[in-house]
């Protein structure tokens, strides 16, 4: 059975209905979490799906969160679903949560539907999404729908994914909220059929936080792995490049709460005095801005939390499986001057430490032009155009 946990929730005339699921890391969970708390603060009565592994404080407490059985990513390629202890998915399995999903959609009797990524992304969720697509059809009074995506895609390598992701936009969907300031970045440069939808569009900004307060412990140089689960050869480069370079800062490797227990103990047995090794920090986006430096990878959210901070730092793009989008981010931010980009592939503590020594000695990043301001500006769309 789906659990369904009621909390607190403002009450109005809009109900929101928002799909997510994280299949990897926690980006897509974090940035949907935002957007749903930014509806909750408008008066908006938000129902919030997963289906990924729970995460501690994804969703907020100010909507109603409906958690599917949990499915994962079996490989970092994304090609396939397994449960939360790894074993592959059956038939029985995936017909259950699809039932799950639509008695949810049904409960909820929402005026506006959010799905987040598809079907830009999460293909391989279509076993419940197409269904959940013509259910929303059938409804009278049929409620909006809309695909919730980032800036920057994933490029489709099979040839007649694009065309299928225009021709389901066009059937279905009535816009598509893109989370990131085309001057940065513009839809068009990771997705080539942006014109046939180009009247669906609308930019919302970044969905970043609001400045976070002060820090209560501060750390010269805080490492970061997202969710952990493809970061343990970052976390490693970065153990020993802490060693050879601002040895007499702090160091802290939040190494992630998706990293195998094995590595991490291995890493805790590893780390010099300098180095605090955790895998979770609650105020992450504070420690940022009492750092010097960060070092991580390029997920959207992270880098939202780098550029509300002001922070210098290194991005190193996860690109396992042919991920293409934090490569084409990291690439972005170091040509306006807001970061150095490293490769993953290869990536070595002699590279990193050269890297740490160089951003060091150049000034902490001026303020961005980059709109951040996605989560309070999603909610005035919907609630216009709903």
């Amino acid at each position: 059975m789906a659990e369904i946990r009621m909390t607190a929730s403002h009450s109005s005339p809009l109900r929101v209905f928002f799909y997510v699921q994280h299949l990897l890391g926690i980006g897509h969970l974090a940035r949907a979490s935002r957007i749903a708390s930014a509806l909750a603060s408008d008066g908006c009565q938000v129902t919030v799906v997963t289906g990924g592994l729970p995460v501690n404080g994804f969703p907020g407490a100010d909507v109603t969160s409906v958690t599917l059985p949990a499915v994962v990513a079996s490989s970092a390629g994304f090609s396939g679903l397994a449960d939360q202890s790894g074993k592959p998915v059956d038939e029985e399995f995936l017909s259950r949560r699809r039932d799950l999903l639509l008695d949810a959609f049904r409960q909820a009797e929402p005026d506006v539907v959010v799905i987040e990524a598809f079907p830009f992304g999460r293909r391989q969720m279509r076993f419940e999404l197409l269904p959940l697509l013509d259910a929303i059809a059938k409804t009278d009074p049929k409620p909006r729908l809309y695909t919730s995506v980032r800036d920057i895609l994933q490029q489709q390598k099979k040839p007649g994914r694009d065309e299928e992701t225009v021709s389901l936009l066009r059937d279905h969907f009535d816009g598509v909220l893109v989370h990131g300031d085309p001057h940065f970045v513009r839809l068009e440069e990771t997705f080539p059929l942006t014109g046939a939808i180009a009247d669906k569009i609308v930019y919302t900004g970044l969905v970043a936080p609001t400045l976070p307060p002060e820090p209560t412990e501060i750390f010269d140089i805080v490492v970061s792995a997202g969710g952990g689960a493809v970061g343990r050869d970052l976390i490693r480069a970065a153990l020993k490049a802490a060693g050879r370079v601002a040895t007499d800062r702090r160091w802290l490797l939040i190494a992630g709460p998706n990293l195998p227990e094995q590595d991490y103990a291995d890493i805790a047995t590893d780390a010099p005095g300098n180095v605090e090794l955790v895998r979770f920090r609650k105020d992450f986006p504070s420690l940022l801005r009492g750092a010097a430096l960060s070092i991580s990878q390029a997920g959207y959210n992270t880098v939202g939390d780098l550029l509300v901070a002001g922070c210098r730092a290194i991005l190193v793009p996860f690109t396992a499986g042919g991920e293409t989008e934090q490569s084409v981010r990291a690439e972005r931010l170091e040509k306006l001057g807001l970061a150095l980009a490293l490769p993953e592939a290869g990536l070595t503590a002699d590279l990193l430490t050269e890297a740490v020594k160089t951003a060091l000695s150049r000034p902490k990043p001026n303020d961005t032009d980059i709109d951040l301001g996605g989560a309070a500006r999603t909610s005035a769309i919907l609630r216009q155009f709903a």
